[in-house]
């Protein structure tokens, strides 16, 4: 059954479980003739063998009742509804769009007053150089015989 180099594996049978449906008395099956008895027809197939049959007139299904046309007046209110809601809604995100970039610049605007405070801060409370030195202006020193002079 399995070629030679094919693993064989063991083959598992399921039994299906029967459903037992519950007893019911129904009333007796009585025949009953039809008003009218159908013609039997005989087919012969292609390879020659007969078959035999009761003519069966195809099932036609019920007409389709026609959908009631749906009102102009409706679709535009509809459509109207949603265009509605999605100005509405593009509102809302513009709003808060302009709420976040307002507090993101005044975020902004603090974190340069904070740094520069503390430069400036800085600058004042360093306690670098001599207070009571002499201050040279550079403008006003002047070259003699490639020696600088203050």
């Amino acid at each position: 059954m399995y070629p030679d180099h094919t693993p064989q594996r063991a083959v598992e049978v399921h039994q299906p479980t029967p459903i037992l449906s519950p007893v019911v008395h129904s009333a007796p099956v009585v025949p009953v003739q039809p008003g009218t008895v159908p013609t039997v027809a005989s087919i012969v197939l292609p390879d020659g063998r007969v078959v035999t049959g009761y003519a069966i007139e195809a099932v036609r299904p019920e007409p389709v009742t026609a959908k009631p046309a749906v009102s102009r007046t409706a679709v535009n209110v509809a459509l109207g509804g949603v265009g509605f809601l999605a100005v509405c809604g593009g509102l809302l995100l513009l709003t808060s769009f302009i709420a976040a970039l307002t507090a993101f610049i005044g975020q902004l605007i603090i974190l340069a007053a904070v740094i520069f405070g503390g430069w400036i801060a800085i600058q004042v409370l360093s306690g670098s150089g001599d207070r009571g030195g002499t201050t040279v202006n550079i403008r006003r020193a002047t070259f003699k015989r490639n020696h600088f002079h203050g």
